[in-house]
């Protein structure tokens, strides 16, 4: 059995843009764990039999729109909380990379995010931590490099 190829969850990286240009993206610290979420939004119909209408229809699903989410959580840094703060604040949404790097190619989406909410919470004697969610605004440009 031959084993599959994996990688660490730090080779899953979240990266800000600034507004230069070209964008320089940098990814704010903080994040101890992170996910990211593909979403196809499908609608729905009916598929009769043209020979049996009587018969129960088969559910159909028509693609109709595809968005990525991501999360993460960690510790709340001093070096990156008005990195964080800004692009909430922001009423646009802000340039942003992902990058999901293997031994042999990174896979990489590059677009925009509104950051949709920062939750910060701590309890005595303890560090603050963060959870960010951020939602694309648009296409996510996805490229494979080896």
């Amino acid at each position: 059995m031959a084993q599959p190829v994996t990688t660490k969850g730090g080779k899953l990286r979240v990266m800000l843009g600034n507004d230069a240009e070209p964008i320089v993206y940098a990814a704010p610290c903080g994040f101890t764990s992170r996910s990211l979420t593909l979403t196809k939004g499908l609608e729905e119909v009916l598929i009769p039999d043209c020979e049996d209408p009587d018969a129960v229809s088969w559910q159909g699903r028509d693609a109709t729109s595809l968005s990525m989410a991501v999360s993460g959580e960690g510790v709340m840094a001093q070096e990156s909380v008005e990195t964080w703060l800004d692009a909430w604040e922001d009423v646009n949404s802000v340039p942003v990379r992902i990058e999901l790097e293997f031994p042999a190619k990174t896979v990489a989406w590059v677009g925009r995010m509104h950051i949709e909410s920062i939750e910060a919470g701590g309890e005595n004697g303890r560090r603050v931590t963060k959870s960010i969610s951020m939602q694309s605004d648009g296409e996510m440009v996805r490229t494979v490099t080896p």
